[in-house]
């Protein structure tokens, strides 16, 4: 299914008033600024939890994702990084839109996984970027994700639909400030079925087995993103943990050497 501004399946909006308010003021924002073309959204699931999974390149694309999926009738419930839950006037608006603050390097963050469990127990769709941050790749490919998604789908066994998008980064590029706003720029998402898990989920938790599932969601959304590019991802995947001198914010980083 392609949807190209033309036609709109039955959206979604947050149930309580002022994050709706919020969604509709977000949304009319951008829609001058793009054109949405979605494709494979059959494999959404209609009944029951999910997690929904994509790449991250441009804070726009967190935008573009959250609208995708209220554009196509879920009301998502993203995880984000705690810190942004500290600014008073947001945090009220991010919980009233369903947000869960994710407490990274503390011995809290179990609780923001069991919330998200919870959640996905009650049905709801959970939305979230496996790599945790804005991709260091060079040519803005999926890097290696954090190993919080492995946890969270195999503690909740829920679907994990994976999610490639591309194009929000030509409105606003990684970590710049500046938002390019005309002619309309392209915004595509394409999503996968759902990634098969089931071999993993009698197996003892080690920090191995976490990375390795990991490592098999981001292929899957590696693999979506390439098709949207027409090109193939490049292997081996990014990895941060290798390039600490990349974990500076920048709008541009020089190319790595490929084994």
């Amino acid at each position: 299914m392609a949807y190209d501004g033309s036609f709109r399946p039955k959206r979604a909006y947050p149930d309580k008033l002022m994050a709706r308010g919020l969604t509709n003021v977000l949304s009319g924002m951008i829609q001058p600024m793009i054109r949405y073309r979605f494709t494979d959204t059959e494999y959404l699931p209609r009944s029951g939890g999910f997690i929904a999974v994509a790449n991250h390149v441009s804070d726009f694309d967190a935008l573009t994702f959250t609208d995708f999926l209220f554009a196509n009738g879920f009301k998502p419930h993203i995880m984000a990084k705690e810190v942004l839950f500290k600014i008073p006037i947001f945090a009220t608006l991010m919980k009233d839109c369903g947000m869960i603050p994710v407490k990274r390097g503390s011995h809290k963050a179990a609780d923001s996984l069991k919330a998200a469990e919870v959640l996905l127990e009650q049905g709801a769709c959970v939305a979230l970027f496996p790599e945790g941050t804005l991709t260091r790749d060079p040519d803005l490919w999926p890097m290696e994700g954090k190993t919080g998604v492995a946890r969270l789908a195999l503690a909740s066994r829920a679907p994990v639909i994976p999610c490639g998008q591309w194009g929000a980064v030509n409105v606003m590029g990684r970590y710049s400030k500046i938002i390019k706003p005309f002619p309309p720029k392209l915004i595509q998402v394409k999503v996968g079925p759902p990634v098969d898990l089931s071999e993993y989920y009698d197996r003892e938790i080690t920090g191995e087995l976490l990375r390795e599932v990991t490592s098999k969601i981001m292929d899957a959304i590696s693999d979506l993103v390439g098709d949207l590019r027409g090109e193939a991802p490049p292997k081996p995947r990014f990895d941060l943990h290798l390039h600490p001198d990349y974990k500076k914010k920048k709008e541009h980083y020089p190319p790595v050497v490929r084994p």
